[in-house]
């Protein structure tokens, strides 16, 4: 079966895949794995650390892969964010990717380049203000998935039924996605692709910490300690507060601040920017998530919904396989069935 969407022809990618923007293990290497997959691997900026790292890096994964890619950059949590962007451009890569906060001001620039221009945001009203401002497509991410939370966010599959009719570009469905029923359910309810974060991330050649891995398989998505984290609505106070400290605490701390408090976390006053915090995604035993007391402890991990779809470590090739494979069987029986109710 042929895939063909509007994300496929944008992007040149042979399924409507695209590999998430992961803070500290978004590597060359593994961005080229997902890409050689069939998918659209993803470099993440802040993984190189450096405007130099990232043009070396950029470089090795185009020996890597002749297949398309793009280029996270995430906003407050990418160090030298204007170098790299300039990196980007001048390195021509095929798409890059802002997400977090809001792109204005760097959307001129970005489209001045000709460079593919996607931005991942949490709200409805931030997808549609950037395809005002000129994104080629956006991702839509939904509660169900991890890391940076807002206050209007919905459940992922709401979202992209919502938003779909009111959106021109390519859409991209990210959330709590992970095998071929998710994808499928995706594409049904309106998206042109989907954005895999976490079902990636337990792969082998993702350079997670393998206990977070293990973590993964696991884990349950029907953990109170999961549901809260990802669900429930920040306490009051501390949303109050780090709003307030908006002015007094530099961006690139504030901003992974704000995301901790959405995240119901407690260590938010006193935390490293993002591309520091990201090495101990890394080390051998990690501690990535504060837990709260509940009906005892959850395993550790930054993490989705998707962990109720991982049971075990396979390849990214493996992975987009069983998914793609996973969906035209589905896909197939549907057909029949529909044709035998005739």
């Amino acid at each position: 079966m042929k895939w063909r969407t509007k994300l496929t022809e944008l992007l040149n990618c042979k399924y409507p895949i695209m590999q998430g923007g992961l803070s500290g293990i978004g590597t060359w290497e593994f961005a080229a794995a997902v890409s050689n997959a069939g998918a659209d691997g993803c470099l993440t900026a802040a993984t190189s650390k450096t405007p130099d790292g990232l043009r070396e890096d950029i470089q090795k994964l185009k020996k890597a892969t002749k297949n398309p890619f793009t280029v996270n950059i995430t906003i407050g949590m990418c160090p030298h964010i204007d170098e790299m962007f300039e990196v980007c451009f001048e390195e021509n890569v095929p798409a890059i990717e802002t997400a977090v906060y809001k792109p204005d001001e760097y959307a001129e620039r970005i489209k001045k380049s000709g460079i593919t221009w996607i931005h991942k945001g949490a709200t409805v009203e931030f997808c549609k203000h950037a395809e005002k401002l000129g994104a080629d497509a956006v991702v839509l991410v939904g509660l169900d998935g991890y890391g940076f939370k807002h206050i209007k966010q919905m459940p992922t599959f709401t979202s992209i039924a919502w938003v779909a009719p009111q959106i021109n570009v390519p859409l991209i469905a990210a959330g709590g996605i992970g095998d071929p029923r998710t994808f499928l359910g995706a594409l049904f309810l309106g998206a042109d692709g989907v954005y895999l974060g976490s079902a990636l991330m337990a792969t082998k050649e993702c350079p997670l910490s393998e206990r977070v891995k293990e973590n993964m398989i696991k884990a349950q998505p029907n953990h109170p300690d999961l549901i809260r984290e990802l669900l429930a609505p920040p306490n009051p106070k501390e949303y109050i507060e780090v709003m307030a400290a908006r002015e007094k605490m530099p961006f690139e701390k504030w901003i992974p601040a704000l995301e901790r408090v959405m995240l119901k976390h407690h260590d938010w006053r006193d935390i490293d920017p993002m591309w520091v915090q990201a090495e101990v995604l890394k080390s051998k035993d990690p501690q990535t998530t504060e837990l709260i007391p509940s009906l005892g402890e959850r395993p550790k991990g930054p993490f989705s919904f998707a962990c109720g779809y991982i049971n075990r470590i396979v390849t990214v090739k493996e992975f987009i396989e069983n998914m793609v494979k996973g969906a035209e069987k589905i896909l197939k029986e549907i057909t029949e069935q529909w044709e035998l109710g005739r």
